[in-house]
């Protein structure tokens, strides 16, 4: 079942012990972990979406001082004192920013190169460096595993990237890798050595609105018969938003440059694993029952939304699920285990309103799964014998 780069990005855009960790505490360097160096000035643009107050709430626990610059519409409570300027980059409202220093600036909403391009004018000079958070979508294929931060990125062919607004992007996703690739080589140019490009791929836990992995947790405590992809062997990578959020700051700490790519975990992770992973952490008893990938194309259903997380591993797609992260890894990217990520964000979701919790934004609706795992037992089906029961 080829997938184009195109349909990728638009499917992507559709954004034991471990378990008594501290919510705070990363896998290899949360508070606990040593501070590097002096405690440092941070902007963060945004702050407070899905990985920005993971970002705010860690920093503050590491004695840094937090400067938020947003539009205000989405007020946080900290637990400590935190700077908050209001603006609107998409209109060129920065006056807020006019005539201060920072030490770092963190860039966690970008999608359109003239915010890139509007605050580096206003903090020319001003910042140490410019963090900023990208994403996979940014690679001009996905067809080769194990590729690192060296290869290829998309190539904007439109008239300007300039001109374009997230008005023009929210009307063609297809522009989304293709932009933010944009944006990473205006902040190459304006921040010209003091650049870090940060490029998660799926970012999971709790907190997080599109239920793009939220679905398996919540699928597999419902119980029962659960439609599964493939035949268990396709890789998948993601990151916890904390992980994310954490290593950020640590980032900052180390005044590490470059480009990153982060996604997760450590070690090759397949469909299988995930998903009894997370049954592993429940007791519901689902039965999981994999359909070939020809078939549930076959059958109209989707990757990525409709079965959320997996993505074939083969052809266009085989290497979008295989990303290098050695750089990432030796700058410090930890992760917490994916039984926490998958029990905190159980935990949240059960704590939404149930009109939140009766419309799951990612996966399969209840009957369609039904009908398909009908047509899938008439056809003749089994678990694949890697995959276990």
């Amino acid at each position: 079942m080829p997938i184009s780069r195109r349909s990728l990005i638009k499917l992507g855009m559709a954004g034991g012990a471990a378990l008594a960790a501290a919510p705070l505490l990363a896998a290899g360097g949360g508070p606990a972990a040593a501070r590097q160096g002096r405690p440092l000035r941070i902007l963060i643009l945004g702050g407070t979406g899905f990985t920005g107050p993971h970002q705010v709430r860690y920093a503050l626990a590491r004695g840094h001082q937090i400067t938020l610059f947003n539009r205000g519409r989405r007020p946080q409570a900290w637990p400590a004192q935190v700077e908050e300027l209001t603006g609107d980059r998409e209109t060129g409202e920065l006056d807020a920013l006019r005539g201060r220093e920072w030490d770092v600036c963190i860039d966690n909403p970008t999608s359109v190169p003239h915010w890139v391009r509007d605050v580096a004018d206003v903090l020319d000079g001003k910042v140490g460096q410019y963090i900023f958070i990208s994403t996979l979508s940014v690679y001009a294929g996905n067809a080769t595993p194990g590729e690192d931060e060296d290869a290829p990125r998309a190539t904007y062919e439109g008239e300007d990237p300039m001109r374009e607004t997230r008005a023009s992007l929210i009307a063609d996703m297809s522009l989304y890798g293709p932009l933010k690739a944009e944006c990473e080589r205006e902040a190459e140019r304006r921040f010209a050595g003091r650049a870090t490009l940060v490029r998660p791929g799926l970012i999971v836990g709790p907190g997080d609105e599109t239920d793009r992995f939220t679905y398996w947790p919540v699928r597999l405590a419902r119980g029962g018969d659960v439609l599964a992809p493939g035949d268990g062997s396709d890789p998948v990578m993601f990151i916890d938003a904390r992980d994310l959020a954490e290593w950020t700051i640590r980032l900052a700490e180390q005044r590490a440059f470059g480009a990153f790519n982060a996604v997760g975990p450590d070690y090759p992770l397949s469909m299988a694993a995930m998903l009894y992973g997370i049954r592993a952490t429940g007791s519901a008893g689902a039965r999981l029952h994999w359909a070939d990938a020809d078939w549930l194309a076959g059958q109209g259903v989707r990757p990525w939304s409709d079965l959320p997380v997996w993505i074939p591993g083969r052809g266009d797609s085989a290497g979008f699920h295989t990303r290098s992260i050695a750089r990432a890894l030796a700058s410090g990217l930890s992760f917490r285990p994916l039984a926490q990520t998958a029990t905190d964000t159980l935990a949240w979701f059960q704590g939404q309103p149930a009109e939140r919790q009766a419309q799951l934004r990612a996966g399969l609706p209840a009957q369609r799964e039904a009908e398909l795992l009908a047509q899938l037992a008439r056809r003749g089906s089994a678990e694949p014998a890697a995959a276990g029961g």
